[in-house]
């Protein structure tokens, strides 16, 4: 069971999508996990051949439980050790467990419920015949007629002479929904990590006003002559000046762990998306150095989109080196975040506001945001932050070379 942030002590085993005898590669996803936050896709970092799952889905384990073997493939040419045999593909509907309920993983019992699709009636094609997330997901693309009726309840019981009549009793509170228990749990979790974060973390600010002027007009040129799917957000220009300040300044990228700073070879942006449901999560963008705005702009948009439905990796939520948080869109002025711990610093961007601006001499209306950063005491002071964010103006004053 990895673990995906400072905060995360369990996880809860949803649904395998491999199963013993299956061969995988270095980036392959192989089970999904429930964390406080979110549904998260597991990725496998080594070639190999799956030898025994050893946690059942539905279970909930520590962080560091060993979830599953490898071993590694056959040489072409050697002799193929026969792999466990896989259930076949069952012509009938999935087979009830001891207790009578149908065999069906955990996020394809919420997704069936979430449509209306009567799980008895499905085939099931995951481990051991069990309905996976694709069954229900070809059963909602079918049309309603074509779908197997569903299995006719039981006839009711005439309703049995109950005891004479006497003051109503007293109506228990609904129970808590699904949606209530997870937001809980995921407000629980971002208290643990930030209340970590205060307790462990010396944090400084600092703050600086931006001149975005030139490069909002560069980027105004830049969206006149690309298709409108193509066009870029000011975020992008932000996430890219932060990582290539990030790159130059490494002690504010990387983390401090067992009593000493952890520097990264590379810069892993995290980015904080705000959820539908309400908290946030921070995944990031791997390599952020290394892409031009276009690509980033792809990178935020494909990031959003699976935070919010679902399909996040691993190594998305485990490896971010930095963090930018931005709440312009809110109308927030300035905001100063708390570190993510094991991090070791976190930029705020503001909303863009046009302000008198005084530059040569001449007072005139310039487009300025707020940056801010917090950091770390324990592995940079106030000096290095000030040239760290200098930087992050610099290069948002050359746009066409981001």
């Amino acid at each position: 069971m990895p673990a995906l942030g400072a905060d995360m002590t369990e996880g809860r085993l949803l649904e395998w999508r491999v199963k013993p005898g299956d061969e995988v590669h270095r980036g392959d996803i192989v089970a999904v996990i429930d964390t406080a936050k979110a549904e998260i896709d597991v990725e496998i970092f080594e070639d190999g051949v799956i030898g025994e799952l050893l946690v059942e889905e539905g279970a909930l384990v520590p962080v560091g439980t060993v979830l599953a073997t490898v071993r590694a493939a056959v040489p072409a040419g050697a002799p193929a050790v026969p792999p466990a045999a896989a259930p076949p593909a069952a012509a009938a509907a999935a087979p009830a467990g001891r207790n009578g309920r149908v065999h069906a993983s955990p996020v394809a019992r919420r997704m069936a419920e979430r449509l209306g699709i009567e799980l008895s009636t499905l085939t099931g094609t995951g481990p051991h015949g069990a309905i996976c997330k694709e069954d229900v997901e070809r059963a909602a693309a079918q049309p309603a007629a074509e779908r197997p009726p569903a299995p006719a309840p039981p006839p009711e019981r005439p309703p049995s002479p109950g005891p004479p009549e006497g003051p109503p009793a007293p109506v228990p509170p609904p129970p808590r929904t699904p949606a209530d228990t997870h937001q809980a749990a995921m407000r629980e979790a971002i208290a643990t990590a930030m209340a970590r974060s205060k307790r462990e973390i010396p944090h400084y600010y600092l703050a600086t006003e931006i001149d975005m002027t030139r490069a909002l007009e560069w980027l105004e040129v830049h969206n006149r002559e690309v298709p409108i799917a193509q066009r870029l957000l000011p975020a992008a220009l932000l996430l890219a000046a932060t990582a290539r300040a990030a790159r130059e300044f490494p002690a504010f990228n990387g983390f401090f762990e067992e009593g000493a700073r952890r520097p990264s070879d590379h810069v892993h942006l995290g980015v904080a998306i705000a959820m539908r449901g309400g908290g946030l999560i921070a995944p990031a963008i791997l390599d952020a150095d290394q892409k031009r705005p276009t690509e980033l702009m792809e990178a935020l948009r494909d990031l959003v989109v699976r935070t919010r439905r679902g399909g996040l990796r691993g190594s998305e939520l485990s490896e971010p080196t930095i963090t930018v948080t931005s709440l312009g869109d809110q109308g927030v002025t300035s905001v100063f975040g708390v570190i993510y711990p094991p991090q070791v610093a976190l930029v705020g961007f503001g909303r863009v506001d046009e302000r008198p601006w005084a530059e040569g001499g001449m007072v005139g209306a310039r487009r300025v945001i707020s940056a801010t950063l917090a950091a770390d005491h324990r592995v940079s002071d106030g000096h290095a932050g000030g040239l760290f964010l200098t930087a992050v103006d610099g290069h948002l004053q050359r746009p066409e070379e981001l």
